[in-house]
């Protein structure tokens, strides 16, 4: 059976090259970057170059990335720490978020909201994206950091995050942006973007899964969340994961050569899966912005109005086809929820559920598309019921 993976959005297979300048680090490179010996030294500059790689690969400067466990934590950490420490410092306990988050900015919220904290939850339009006036206006005495995606990872959109930034430097506020899924696919720039604080993952561009990073612009003031040792500059305690940074500098040295041939050629790819699906299809949506979005991702949904069709149904056959996509929601008991960021964009619920994210990669082909639309044209005959 033929198996197509059109799920990279999600997580990406590790690049052979980046597993070669791994391997080196588990076995033969072993030692604690803390440790003054030898072994140690030589953990610490592979360490530091890891670093600095990554540092000049999004315009930082030197000591300015911190590594932790996963976009998640980066997120987590930056949304936490500024507003523990702000709190501290200063009694500001408001915050700026969009409705179309990453569930590890809205979970950070939600959190934070049972702590003490504010959270101002920003619409978007039937595009996704967020208006830089909405964040002007929702600004208080108290807002103490502002929190927008670079990139949405279900339909792509790309946030105006160098408008919305300089909203919050005028107004003197830190300014966070989760970048997890634009890092490698388009360009990242923290001086372009205006930037405070800004979240990256390793497994989303070929590297390994375990390692995130987050730039901590200097001066920007936050809270440990981790406390021991004095790793990472004093920001987050823990032994290093050497192997894991070195295969983050590598993935991001290698996506960042290839990015513009590579990007041209995801959104021609995905030019011509969208044309196929509207021209089999007269009952799908395109969700995300039709310019400003990601180039190797394309969020469909079938209109509720003019075809009932079961979400579930639909991925469960497509993968018994050998085809890996994904709804773009959450999972939930065995059931599929509807798309949070699908409803904040105004989608209706069965049309929501009724929804497909395509996301292509570096072993995406032509091929690979044909057979997708070929496949879903049989599943959607077989199971879809078309309204007169």
């Amino acid at each position: 059976m033929r198996r197509v993976y059109l799920d990279h959005t999600a997580t990406t297979p590790l690049d052979p090259r980046v597993f070669e300048s791994m391997k080196p680090f588990f076995v033969e490179k072993y030692g604690n970057a803390s440790s003054i010996h030898r072994f140690g030294q030589e953990a610490k500059a592979a360490l530091d170059e890891s670093r600095d790689i990554i540092e000049k690969l999004i315009g930082a400067h030197p000591g300015e990335i911190f590594f932790v466990s996963s976009g998640t934590e980066a997120d987590n950490f930056a949304l936490k720490g500024v507003a523990w420490g702000l709190r501290k410092t200063s009694g500001k306990n408001h915050i700026i978020t969009s409705k179309i988050e990453h569930h590890a900015v809205l979970g950070t919220c939600e959190f934070l909201e049972e702590n003490g904290f504010a959270v101002t939850y920003l619409n978007v339009d039937g595009d996704g994206m967020v208006d830089p006036d909405d964040v002007r206006q929702s600004i208080t005495p108290n807002t103490g950091i502002i929190s927008i995606m670079h990139a949405n990872n279900e339909v792509g959109t790309i946030e105006p995050v160098a408008e919305i930034a300089m909203v919050a430097r005028d107004h003197q506020i830190l300014f966070h942006s989760d970048a997890v899924q634009s890092f490698g696919k388009i360009p990242v720039s923290v001086g372009e973007l205006v930037v405070d604080l800004l979240s990256l993952s390793a497994h989303k561009i070929y590297g390994p899964k375990g390692i995130g990073a987050l730039y901590i612009r200097k001066g920007t003031a936050l809270e440990s969340l981790i406390h021991g040792g004095g790793q990472e500059r004093g920001r987050r305690a823990g032994t290093e994961n050497v192997p894991l940074a070195v295969g983050f500098a590598k993935a991001a040295s290698l996506v960042q050569n290839d990015r513009e041939v590579e990007s041209a050629r995801l959104l021609c790819l995905r030019s011509k899966l969208q044309s196929m699906m509207e021209g089999r299809f007269p009952w799908i949506l395109v969700n995300g912005h039709p310019q400003q979005s990601l180039p190797h991702l394309l969020n469909i949904s079938f209109d509720s109005t003019r075809i009932e069709i079961d979400g579930e149904a639909l991925l469960f056959n497509l993968d018994l086809a050998g085809i890996a996509v994904t709804s773009g929601s959450a999972c939930t008991s065995g059931s599929i929820e509807p798309s949070h960021v699908l409803l904040a964009m105004g989608r209706q619920e069965k049309t929501a559920k009724a929804t497909i994210r395509f996301s292509m990669g570096r072993s995406t082909t032509a091929e690979d598309v044909e057979y997708t639309v070929d496949v879903l044209e049989d599943v959607v005959r077989r199971i879809g019921r078309v309204k007169e």
